[in-house]
């Protein structure tokens, strides 16, 4: 898993501040759309240099594995940069997915 992991961490140092990926666009990225459960298990091991704060669920929900707090510490990273979330407490997805990186 280490040279996942690696890949997984290069995708994420990627996405600009403002936006968001799910999970399954960086196992997809990484070349195989199976690995959304080890692109959380990326994220929970990841080095500090890794924006894990813009990496979400499929449905824009918040992980409770961020410390202190959880979801709220994960809401506070992105609304500091300027994240829209729905009245549901999920990110807005239209606003803040991001595509991608160039090919």
């Amino acid at each position: 898993m280490g040279q996942t992991f690696a890949q997984i961490w290069a995708l994420v140092r990627q996405i600009p501040p403002g936006r968001v990926a799910t999970y399954g666009q960086l196992a997809r990225w990484a070349g195989n759309p199976r690995l959304a459960r080890a692109a959380g298990y990326a994220m929970h091991a990841a080095p500090a240099d890794v924006p894990c704060h813009r990496v979400v669920n499929r449905l824009g929900g918040l992980s409770d594995a961020f410390s202190p707090e959880g979801r709220a510490t994960h809401r506070m990273l992105l609304e500091m940069e300027g994240v829209r979330f729905r009245p549901d407490g999920t990110v807005d997805l239209e606003h803040a997915l991001w595509e991608g990186p160039s090919v």
